[in-house]
C-alpha cells in the first residue's frame, strides 16, 4: 500500500510540474476586439442633429471606422440573431456592390450598418456575421426585495452618466467618436459589468416586475436568489454570444474578429475570451484613442 501511495505521489508531481510548462507554451490562434456601443440607431430622436445620416455625425462615424480599419479585421461580428443571417447577407450584398444605400435599410442608422456594413466593404469581406441571441430583457425587471436598494443605487449612478453623455451626442456637443470611445474606457466596461454581474446578487427574497419587457420564461425561478436569477439572464445570453463567435471563428478560421456588442455586454465577453487561451483580447482603445 505504502508503494501504491508513493508511484501514485510521484505520478501527481510529475503531472503538477509539467501542466504550468504546457499551458504556457499555448499561443493564442487568434485575436478578438470587443467594442461597445450605445446602439446608434437609439440615438435618433427626430431632431437633425441627432441623425447618424447628418454631415457631422457621418464625419465623425468615418473617424472611427478609420481606426478600426487599422486593426484590419478578417471577420466582423455583429449584435444581430443567426436566425437573421441570410437577410443580413442579402442587404450586404447590395450594399457592398453598390445598389442599395443605407438610408434604404429600416434599421440603417444602427452600428450593424453604420460601421459593420461599411468596415467589411472597405475591407472587401464577403459578409458580415450575425453572433447575437437574442432575448429582451428589460433593467427594470429586477423590481423588489431585500437589499433592492443596493441595485436601484447602481443603476441610477449608471444612467446619471450615461443619459446626460448621451443628450449632449444627440445634441452635437460631443462627437460619436468621442462617444464610444468613452463607453470603452476600462472603468465603464467595469462599472457596467459590476451592474448587472455582481451587484444584483445582493438582492434576495423578491419578485420581478409584471410589466417590464423580458422574452425569457421566469415562472421557475427561486426567489430567494432573485438578484441571481436576474444575472442568470444576462449571462445566460452572453454565454450563448460566446458559443457563437467560437464556432464561426472556428469554421472561417479567422485570425483578427471585430464583435461589436451593446456595452453591457462587453465586460462579460472580455471575462470569457480572457481566460481561453486561444485568443488575444485587443482593446480597442489601441486603436482608436
Amino acid at each position: 500500500m505504502t508503494h501504491l501511495l508513493g508511484k501514485v505521489a510521484l505520478v501527481f508531481l510529475f503531472l503538477s510540474s509539467r501542466t504550468p510548462v504546457a499551458l504556457a507554451q499555448e499561443a493564442p490562434s487568434a485575436q478578438v476586439m470587443i467594442v461597445g456601443f450605445d446602439h446608434l440607431n437609439q440615438l435618433y430622436n427626430n431632431q437633425p442633429q441627432s441623425d447618424v445620416y447628418s454631415t457631422k455625425k457621418q464625419a465623425e462615424l468615418t473617424k472611427l471606422n478609420n481606426c478600426l480599419m487599422e486593426y484590419a479585421p478578417d471577420m466582423i461580428l455583429v449584435e444581430v440573431d443567426p436566425s437573421e443571417q441570410s437577410r443580413i447577407d442579402s442587404l450586404y450584398q447590395l450594399f457592398s456592390t453598390d445598389k442599395l444605400s443605407l438610408s434604404e435599410i429600416k434599421e440603417g442608422r444602427s452600428e450593424t450598418f453604420q460601421v459593420g456594413f461599411v468596415l467589411a466593404k472597405r475591407l472587401k469581406h464577403k459578409r458580415v456575421y450575425c453572433a447575437d441571441h437574442y432575448e429582451a430583457t428589460a433593467q427594470s425587471l429586477l423590481a423588489e426585495g431585500e437589499n433592492i436598494e443596493v441595485f436601484r443605487q447602481g443603476l441610477q449612478q449608471l444612467q446619471g452618466l450615461a443619459r446626460p453623455l448621451k443628450k449632449q451626442v444627440q445634441q452635437d456637443s460631443v462627437s460619436v467618436y468621442d462617444y464610444i470611445t468613452r463607453l470603452n474606457q476600462p472603468d465603464l466596461i467595469s462599472f457596467t459589468h459590476r451592474l448587472f454581474y455582481n451587484l444584483p446578487a445582493a438582492v434576495v427574497d423578491g419578485e420581478f416586475s409584471k410589466t417590464a419587457t423580458n422574452t425569457v420564461d421566469v415562472s421557475k425561478v427561486d426567489k430567494r436568489y432573485i438578484g441571481a436569477e436576474y444575472i442568470s439572464l444576462f449571462y445566460n445570453r452572453n454565454l450563448k454570444i460566446y458559443s457563437n463567435a467560437l464556432r464561426y471563428q472556428r469554421q472561417y478560421q479567422g485570425k483578427r474578429l471585430l464583435l461589436m456588442f451593446g456595452v453591457t455586454h462587453v465586460g462579460v465577453l472580455q471575462e470569457l475570451y480572457r481566460v481561453n487561451p486561444a485568443y488575444e483580447l485587443v482593446s480597442p482603445l489601441s486603436y482608436c484613442r
